[in-house]
C-alpha cells in the first residue's frame, strides 16, 4: 500500500506538476503511520506493526517532499500548513502527553484509540478524490493501485487483528476494507464512462473541429489565387 502511489508521483515528476492530485491522503497516512509505529513500540509483541509503519513513515515523507516541490504556491502553503499542524504539532503533543503522563495499559489504550481514529480518517481521505470522480465522471485523478491496495491492506490487517484479537487494529481496518470496496466499485463504473467518452464519435468530431482552420491565412489565399490563374 505504501508503494502504490509510486506511479502517481512518477507522473508528477515527469509533468513537473501536481495537476489535480491531492496531498491530503499522504499527510494523513504519514500521521497514521507515525502513531501506529509508536503504538507498536509501546505495546509488547507488536513489532510487526511498528516495522511496517516505520517503512510507511519514510515513504510518505518522500511523497510529501515531491508534492511540495511541484505543487503551485497556494497548494504548497496549504500542504505545508497541514504537515505542520498534523504531522508535527498534533503528533508531538500526543506522544508527549501519553509518554510523560500515562503509563502501562492506559498509554497503550489511548495511543491505540488515536491511531484507530486516524486510520479511519486515512482510509476516508480519498473521499475527496471520489467526489472529483463523480463530478468529472473521470477516474484520472483517483489512482487505481492506491484504491486497490487500500482495499487489500484493510482486508489483510482486519484478518490479522481478528487472529491476535486487537480491537484497535480490527475496527479501522474493517472500515478501510469497506471504503476500499466502494472506491473500486466507483472506479469500475467511471472507467467505462471514460472509455466511452474517448470513443464517442461526437467527441472525436468536436476534437476535429477544434483543429480545423476557420479562416485561411493570407498566404493560403494567395496560393489558391495563383493556382486558379494557372488553370485559366
Amino acid at each position: 500500500m505504501f508503494l502504490s502511489p509510486v506511479p502517481t508521483f512518477w507522473r508528477i515528476v515527469k509533468q513537473r506538476s501536481t495537476e489535480d492530485f491531492s496531498s491530503i491522503p499522504y499527510v494523513c497516512t504519514l500521521l497514521n503511520s507515525s502513531l501506529w509505529t509508536y503504538y507498536g513500540i509501546i505495546k509488547p509483541g507488536s513489532y510487526l506493526v511498528s516495522t511496517v509503519n516505520g517503512f510507511g513513515i519514510i515513504a510518505e515523507i518522500i511523497y510529501i517532499a515531491i508534492f511540495l516541490i511541484f505543487a503551485p504556491l497556494k497548494i504548497k502553503l496549504k500542504t505545508a500548513a497541514l504537515v505542520g499542524t498534523l504531522d508535527v504539532g498534533f503528533l508531538g503533543v500526543a506522544m508527549a502527553v501519553t509518554f510523560w503522563i500515562m503509563h502501562g495499559d492506559a498509554r497503550i489504550d489511548v495511543v491505540g484509540f488515536l491511531a484507530s481514529g486516524l486510520n479511519i480518517i486515512m482510509y476516508g481521505s480519498p473521499l475527496s478524490a471520489m467526489k472529483t470522480v463523480v463530478t468529472t465522471k473521470s477516474v484520472e485523478y483517483m489512482p487505481f493501485f492506491l484504491s486497490f491496495f487500500f482495499f487489500l491492506n484493510g482486508g489483510v490487517w482486519t484478518l490479522y487483528a481478528t487472529l491476535v484479537r486487537d480491537l484497535f487494529l480490527g475496527v479501522p481496518n474493517g472500515i478501510g476494507f469497506l471504503l476500499g470496496v466502494a472506491q473500486l466499485v466507483l472506479y469500475a463504473i467511471y472507467r467505462k464512462t471514460d472509455q466511452q467518452n474517448k470513443n464517442d464519435p461526437t467527441t472525436l468530431l468536436e476534437d476535429g473541429w477544434e483543429n480545423q482552420r476557420l479562416i485561411d491565412s493570407p498566404s493560403n489565399n494567395i496560393d489558391s489565387h495563383r493556382r486558379e490563374q494557372n488553370d485559366n
